[in-house]
């Protein structure tokens, strides 16, 4: 019984000194919930946005972004489709190139627009939409090609994400 007591106390006390960290994802020119500066929507300068993480779960092989606009009128609108993100990496610079495969290694899909990587907010006069930036950190790399959809990524994720963080930028025209 004693070594039940001793084993159950020292799990406890490894729970609460060893809190679980969650992956995080920081923009460097907006906060969550707060407005998407002009320069990275679609109708101005369509500049991706600097994204930066941390707290990258062990057992990470590679990292798959997607942005998307739940609050379209007809579907929920892909922004931006990114995988094979190489393990090290923990950012994603402003104004990355939108072609099919970066310096990095990284894999662009294609987006709602029919164009390949970072397309930024257009909605519709009148509302503002969410725009939500989930980052997931998975224990294996992909295999897709690019051009990729949002549904084949998340079908070639199942089962691989160890960890996800959100930002949520809004946006109104």
């Amino acid at each position: 019984m004693k070594k039940i007591a001793v084993i159950l106390i020292s799990i406890i006390t490894f729970i609460l000194t060893n809190k679980a960290m969650a992956l995080e994802l920081k923009c460097s020119s907006f906060k969550s919930n707060e407005e998407i500066p002009l320069k990275h929507t679609y109708n101005n300068e369509n500049l991706s946005p600097w994204l930066i993480w941390s707290d990258v779960p062990p057992g990470t092989r590679s990292f798959a972004l997607i942005c998307d606009d739940p609050d379209a009128p007809v579907k929920t609108w892909v922004h931006w489709v990114i995988f094979n993100i190489p393990e090290e990496t923990r950012e994603l610079k402003e104004n990355l190139p939108n072609q099919e495969i970066l310096d990095n290694g990284a894999i662009q899909g294609v987006n709602d627009f029919g164009e390949i990587g970072y397309s930024g907010p257009s909605p519709p006069p009148g509302t503002v939409h969410r725009y939500i930036f989930k980052l997931y950190a998975l224990d294996t790399t992909l295999n897709l090609k690019p051009k990729a959809t949002k549904d084949d990524l998340l079908k070639a994720m199942k089962d691989h994400a160890i960890g996800e963080a959100r930002l949520i930028g809004i946006f109104g025209r």
